[in-house]
C-alpha cells in the first residue's frame, strides 16, 4: 500500500519559513540583553525585560493569528506575518533608545506569533490526515534545529566586530527570504467555512480559543514550567556545580536526541495513538529532571539533556498534534494558537515563579520539586485526555 505523499514542495518550503523566524527569535532572544547594555547602558533589570517583551508580544500575536485565520485563511495571514516580521527586522537600524527598542521586540514578537500560527495551521491542513502525527513531529523539528542554532550563531556574532549590526543585516535578509520562499510555493488554502448550526452558538471566548484543545494545552502549560526552569537556569546551575563545561553541550545532546527520534514517535502514534508515546514520555522527562537536579559529573548532566530531550521534546510533537485532531478542520487555526499560547504560558511564568524560590531553597530543591509536578500530569494526563484517545484514533 502506497502511503500518501509527506515531503511535499509545500511542506519543506512551510517548514523552512517556520525555522528561520524561529531561528531569528532565539538568535536575538540570547543576544539582545547585551545589545541594550552595550549600546544603551540599560539595567540588568531592563535588559531583561527587552529580551523577554518579545514573548508577549508571540502570544498577543497568537491570540489574534487564531481567529483572523478563520476569517481570511492562514496564507493571506502569514503574508501579514512575513511583510511585519521584516519591517520590524529593517527598525532594529532605527531603534535608538530603549523605548523604541521596547516597541519594535514586542512588535516583532507579534510578528513571530502570527507567522508560527499560521505555519502551524498551514502544516496541519497540508499534511494526509493519516500521517499527520509524523507530519507534524517533522515540523516541529524546524523549530527545534533553530532553537539550537540561533543562540550559537547569536553568540558567535557578538564576539565579532561590528557584530550586532552584522546580526541586525542577516536578520533583514533571512525575513526577506521568507516572502521570496512563500512567493516560490503555490498554497491554496481558503477559508474554510464554519458550519451553521455552530455559528449561533460560539461564544466571546471561542471566538479566540479552541475549547476542544484546552486540555491537552493545559497540561503542555504544566510541561512547559517544569522545562522551564532548565532553559533559563542552566547556566547558572552548572556554575554552582563546576560542571560549566558540559553544560555547554547539554542544547546539543539535547537536539540530536530529538532530531533522531522525532520520525519513529511520529509513525508510532499515527498507528497506535498518543497514549503509547505520552505515557512514557512523561516518565522520561521525570527521570531526566531528576538526573538533572542530582547531576555531580559532566556525563550526568547530558545524560539528563538526552532523557529531557527524549520525555519533553516528543510529548510537544504529540501533544500539538493532539490539539489539532480533537478539533474541526475550520478551527485548526485557533487549535494552534490555543496549544502555544498556553504552552508559551508556562515557559514564560516557569523562570519568574522559580526566581522568587530559587535564593530560598537553591537550585538541586527546585529541580527536584519539578520532577514531583511532571509525575502528577500522568494521571491529569489521563483524565482530560488519555481516557479519550482510543475513540478519538477511532474516528481519525
Amino acid at each position: 500500500m502506497n502511503k500518501e505523499k509527506l515531503w511535499t514542495k509545500e511542506f519543506i518550503i512551510v517548514s523552512t519559513i517556520n525555522f528561520l523566524a524561529t531561528l531569528v527569535y532565539f538568535l536575538l532572544l540570547v543576544t539582545i540583553a547585551s545589545y541594550a547594555t552595550s549600546e544603551f547602558g540599560a539595567s540588568t533589570s531592563t535588559a531583561g525585560l527587552v529580551s523577554s517583551i518579545f514573548i508577549i508580544g508571540s502570544l498577543l500575536g497568537r491570540l489574534g493569528a487564531g481567529r483572523f485565520i478563520g476569517q481570511k485563511g492562514p496564507i493571506k495571514v502569514l503574508w501579514i506575518g512575513l511583510t511585519f516580521f521584516a519591517i520590524t527586522s529593517a527598525l532594529y537600524f532605527l531603534a535608538n533608545s530603549i523605548p523604541l527598542l521596547l516597541v519594535n521586540r514586542l512588535a516583532q514578537g507579534i510578528a513571530v506569533g502570527i507567522i508560527g500560527t499560521a505555519t502551524g495551521t498551514i502544516v496541519a491542513h497540508i499534511l494526509p490526515s493519516a500521517r499527520k502525527g509524523e507530519g507534524i513531529g517533522y515540523f516541529s523539528l524546524s523549530a527545534i534545529l533553530a532553537t539550537a542554532v540561533g543562540p550559537f550563531i547569536g553568540i558567535l556574532l557578538m564576539n565579532m566586530d561590528s557584530g550586532f549590526t552584522i546580526m541586525f543585516v542577516m536578520n533583514l535578509f533571512l525575513s526577506l527570504i521568507c516572502m521570496l520562499f512563500l512567493a516560490a510555493v503555490k498554497l491554496k488554502l481558503a477559508p474554510i467555512k464554519q458550519p451553521e448550526q455552530t455559528e449561533v452558538k460560539s461564544s466571546i471566548l471561542s471566538q479566540f480559543i479552541e475549547p476542544k484543545a484546552v486540555p491537552i494545552s493545559f497540561i503542555a502549560l504544566i510541561i512547559g514550567f517544569s522545562y522551564s526552569g532548565v532553559m533559563t537556569f542552566l547556566s547558572f546551575y552548572a556554575e554552582s556545580i563546576n560542571l560549566v563545561s558540559a553544560a555547554s553541550y547539554f542544547f546539543l545532546v539535547y537536539a540530536v536526541v530529538i532530531i533522531f527520534s522525532r520520525p519513529f514517535t511520529g509513525k508510532i502514534m499515527d498507528s497506535r495513538g498518543a497514549n503509547i508515546i505520552v505515557y512514557p514520555c512523561i516518565v522520561i522527562f521525570a527521570i531526566g529532571m531528576f538526573f538533572f537536579s542530582q547531576a555531580s559529573a559532566g556525563w550526568m548532566l547530558l545524560l539528563a539533556a538526552a532523557f529531557i530531550g527524549f520525555g519533553y521534546g516528543n510529548f510537544n510533537s504529540v501533544a500539538q498534534t493532539i490539539a489539532v485532531k480533537v478539533t474541526e478542520p475550520h478551527r485548526f487555526g485557533l487549535a494552534t494558537a490555543t496549544y502555544f499560547i498556553l504552552f508559551d504560558m508556562g515557559l514564560g511564568i516557569g523562570p519568574y515563579v522559580l526566581g522568587f524560590i530559587v535564593p530560598e531553597t537553591g537550585y538541586r530543591t527546585i529541580f527536584v520539586a519539578m520532577v514531583v509536578v511532571i509525575i502528577l500530569c500522568i494521571p491529569l494526563y489521563y483524565l482530560m485526555h488519555g481516557r479519550k484517545d482510543k475513540e478519538l484514533m477511532k474516528t481519525a
